[in-house]
């Protein structure tokens, strides 16, 4: 009997340990990013970045936007409904933020899902965002002059600059060897592509496609080179249609190249690749063309200009980087570190 007695209160012990563990324990140990978050940092921080000063920007920042598009009583829905509408169609006349239209000009039409919009819309509608150091005091100068739009609190707008600059430092100060591989050489890619971009797109606004090119030709192996020193990485863009003769895919990135070029066929959201050998790791990324994109590699005499074209030839004779529509994939970055 006294056996069975102690049986019974090893099970009852052992019943009440599970029973008081958080039910959320293994959960928050292995809960995914939401993917409206690695999207929005993905495609839309090249224009839309939360870094930067309010003088040296091409595009609003994100929590700008959020602002703007979520006024009180505003449902989920109707503004991820709004959202859509404005992607999908982005014209003066269909603008609400007109500041922004005046000085930044229209954005150039983008290809994203419908998905990938409810997706980013999801997570901005629910989440605090991160914002630059001088954005509440100008939201709230606009405030005052009667041009700003939307609440303070609430539908995750923010509950104090503290909080938001706080996690934004503790997300900047995470040791990049503690992120798993895919997530490290993710990092290293759209940070290039971010300084890449922002170049970019601020020539193509303030100076033409003409200028844009010339920066390509002349300043884009620099400044990958430079991103590559300060993530001690190895950081380059390959294709299977070069521009640039040097950035000629070998056959290993050929395979990688026609995966997410079958992912895209197929309407599937492509991971990074992540290969390893015994000291190092190489990640592979791909790079998907979007309306802008076009000016200088979609098609001649249609999207790419006549003048275009030529100082195309002239800067880059053996130029195959062109053709393309929106949603291609043109290439793949390819970023490699040690273990």
């Amino acid at each position: 009997m006294k056996y069975i007695l102690l049986i019974l209160m090893l099970i009852g012990f052992f019943s009440c340990k599970k029973s008081n563990e958080p039910s959320y324990a293994k959960k928050n140990l292995n809960q995914e990013i939401h993917p409206g978050k690695k999207l929005m940092e993905s495609r839309c921080y090249v224009c839309h970045s939360p870094t930067g000063s309010h003088e040296d920007r091409i595009a609003p920042p994100m929590i700008a936007i959020k602002k703007h598009y979520i006024s009180e009583g505003i449902t989920k829905e109707a503004f991820i409904a709004s959202m859509q509408n404005w992607i999908k169609n982005p014209t003066e006349e269909n603008a609400k933020m007109r500041g922004a239209v005046r000085r930044f000009g229209v954005m150039p039409k983008q290809y994203f899902s419908e998905k990938n919009i409810q997706e980013i819309s999801d997570y901005l509608f629910d989440n605090d965002i991160e914002e630059p150091e001088w954005f509440q005091e100008h939201f709230n100068e606009e405030r005052g002059k009667g041009r700003g739009k939307g609440m303070n609190n609430g539908n995750g707008q923010g509950k104090g600059n503290g909080k938001i600059r706080g996690a934004m430092m503790n997300e900047a100060n995470v040791n990049d060897k503690a992120l798993p591989y895919s997530e490290r050489g993710l990092k290293y890619a759209l940070a290039t592509k971010a300084v890449l971009g922002k170049n970019l797109m601020g020539k193509i606004q303030k100076e033409g496609t003409l200028a844009a090119l010339t920066f390509c030709n002349t300043k884009a192996y620099a400044l990958t080179d430079s991103m590559a020193v300060v993530h001690k990485a190895s950081i380059k863009r390959v294709s299977d249609k070069p521009r640039n003769p040097n950035n000629k895919a070998n056959k290993e990135e050929l395979g990688y190249i026609q995966i997410f070029k079958n992912n895209i066929e197929n309407n599937k959201e492509s991971a990074p690749i992540v290969v390893e050998s015994s000291d190092k790791v190489t990640v592979y990324y791909p790079i998907i063309t979007n309306g802008m994109c076009l000016q200088c590699h979609g098609t001649p005499k249609e999207q790419i200009s006549e003048s275009t074209l030529a100082s195309l030839k002239t800067l880059y004779p053996n130029d195959l980087a062109v053709g393309y529509d929106i949603n291609e994939i043109r290439g793949i970055w390819n970023v490699s570190f040690n273990k």
